[in-house]
């Protein structure tokens, strides 16, 4: 039997848990050297490339839903992860540590919960598929037929139904994060002392 190395722990839930906190120590890291540099002010123009950063990221989602058809798929999904990763540090360092404007928290509050589910669904979902194909191919090898094979795993498949469906909730969080952040952007139009 062909067996995938290492725990858990050490494939899925641990490569989650420091991709959230390089994130975090990221964006601290730039914010602490941004202060001592006496250059804060450059956070407040970080945000407009994250943002820039975040939309070029949607590439991957215009190509599943073949709107264009420039790319590879599993290409396009990496650069997605990428620049969505460093958008969200850009947007973590312009936001701060300044409380000042519930708007922009809520924003950043729903593009970390944003961050989270699609690291959720990047690691759950590619833990699941690789665990049914390897169960999958012990089983082939012990000799089972398709049917028995079927049988013995039909609550693993529907559970891995049920994971893939992880962007039902992905989407609406993606929605509410692009909302908040355009009310963002729009009420910096606004107010924005433009002398």
């Amino acid at each position: 039997m062909t067996t995938m190395k290492g725990s858990l722990l050490s494939r899925e839930v641990l490569p989650f848990y420091l991709s959230l906190a390089a994130l975090a120590g990221a964006a601290l890291l730039i914010d602490a050297v941004l202060h001592v540099l006496g250059a804060v002010w450059i956070g407040r123009y970080l945000g407009i490339f994250g943002v820039l950063l975040i939309l070029s990221s949607f590439g991957y989602s215009l190509r599943k839903r073949k709107l264009i058809d420039v790319g590879k798929p599993v290409t396009l999904l990496r650069l997605h992860e990428r620049m969505a990763w460093a958008g969200s540090l850009l947007i973590l360092v312009h936001a701060g540590v300044h409380f000042n404007a519930i708007l922009a928290w809520l924003a950043v509050i729903a593009m970390l919960i944003n961050v989270g589910s699609g690291l959720t669904g990047k690691f759950l979902l590619q833990r699941a598929s690789k665990r049914l194909e390897e169960t999958t191919r012990h089983m082939r090898d012990e000799g089972l037929l398709a049917n028995e094979i079927e049988e013995r795993l039909y609550w693993d498949s529907l559970t891995l139904g049920v994971v893939r469906q992880w962007r039902v909730v992905h989407y609406p969080i993606t929605l509410a994060f692009a909302v908040l952040a355009m009310a963002h952007v729009l009420s910096i139009f606004l107010f924005w002392g433009w002398k």
